[in-house]
């Protein structure tokens, strides 16, 4: 074989060790880079799924408000019902 032959196929072999160590480093790299942003991914949706929680509670307990508030402003209403009432029939013995 020629010397032009034995360096030809000695830079190819290189150029080839080359490019293979450089493709892993980038897959090991790009592999890195997609655990992280996997991991910031599961900790937005684990908060996520912790303020829904939170909210869903919250969506539970507002029925329960509003009946309790139609209740006191009944219960209000009687009351100042009752106070007219009074008041009324007190002016009336004034009378």
């Amino acid at each position: 074989m020629s010397e032009a032959v034995i360096a030809a196929v000695i830079t190819g072999v290189l150029s080839l060790v080359g490019v293979i160590i450089s493709n892993l480093a980038t897959a090991h790299k790009t592999e890195t880079d997609i655990k992280t942003s996997q991991a910031v991914t599961d900790t937005k949706l684990d908060e996520l799924t912790r303020e829904v929680r939170e909210h869903n509670q919250f969506a539970k307990r507002m029925p329960v408000v509003e009946e309790q508030i139609k209740v006191i402003n009944h219960r209000i209403a009687d009351l100042e019902s009752a106070e007219r009432t009074e008041h009324n029939e007190n002016h009336h013995r004034e009378d």
